[in-house]
């Protein structure tokens, strides 16, 4: 695949992801678990097509400990018995929240009480951050081509 832009070489987009990255930092740093954090912006960049960001966080995930069974089956964590009650309440979030367009509604009242039950205000704060930062790293990379398959786990820190 080849990328219609080579967005990571303009001053621009230097200026943008800075920015974005030092706002992903606060969310990093937050008391979301950082398990959840991998497996919602898996989820959310499988659904969005992704490659880049799958490619980076599967990667990050696997350096961190996560299980291959656990990373192979999170397309499937509604028929999966391997995720805690809180990751799949995550999940569900996650996958609300990137498919907005798909329901009227957005994200229903059940789901967001449901990650309410497991998560604080600063984490579930955390968990809509990183759900709105992963969707905009998926959408500059699929909109511009970005191809998967080279990132080293921890490159870019």
């Amino acid at each position: 695949m080849e990328p219609r832009l080579n967005v990571y070489a303009s001053p621009l987009t230097g200026t943008f992801v800075k920015h974005i990255n030092t706002a992903g930092k606060a969310v990093a740093d937050s008391s979301l678990p950082a398990a959840t954090q991998e497996l919602v912006k898996i989820r959310a960049s499988q659904i969005n097509g992704c490659g880049g960001c799958l490619d980076m966080h599967t990667k990050e995930a696997v350096r961190a400990g996560e299980t291959a069974t656990r990373l192979h089956l999170v397309a499937a964590w509604r028929e999966a018995t391997v995720f805690t009650d809180a990751e799949r309440a995550a999940l569900e979030l996650a996958e609300q929240g990137t498919r907005l367009a798909d329901a009227a509604g957005g994200v229903t009242d059940e789901a967001w009480a449901n990650a309410a039950k497991y998560y604080d205000e600063e984490q579930l704060i955390a968990l809509v951050a990183l759900i709105a930062l992963i969707n905009t790293y998926n959408r500059l990379n699929v909109i511009t081509r970005q191809p998967a398959g080279d990132y080293q786990a921890g490159q870019l820190g």
